[in-house]
């Protein structure tokens, strides 16, 4: 598993050059209501993490949370489950608010 910090998910989703990864966000539906990353996946920790299976392995992964923390956990599951690609979202979505979309709501 790597890290990506925000500014470099922001370019790296920019690039029309590049495959965008695809976003796998691990919060709760409340809080991803509030606020998230376009086109991202929902799959909230508390429901297990047995859909995982249903995710294609042939692409990048980034995994979404509030901070960091849950994203790790399923980031580091789906490297032990054979993802060959996958990025922990350092700093989470408040990470994202603050830094690349102020505009966006936090909590």
């Amino acid at each position: 598993m790597q890290r990506i910090g925000v500014e470099a998910l922001h370019d790296w989703l920019e690039d029309a050059e590049r495959v965008s990864p695809g976003i796998l966000d691990v919060r709760e539906a409340w809080e991803t209501a509030l606020c998230s990353l376009p086109g991202s996946v929902p799959l909230p920790l508390s429901q297990g993490v047995g859909a995982l299976e249903q995710l294609p392995r042939d692409r990048d992964w980034v995994v979404v949370c509030h901070h960091g923390m849950r994203s790790f956990q399923v980031a580091m599951i789906m490297e032990r489950s054979g993802f060959p690609r996958v990025y922990n979202l350092e700093g989470g979505i408040d990470a994202w608010a603050r830094s690349v979309d102020p505009s966006m709501a936090r909590y």
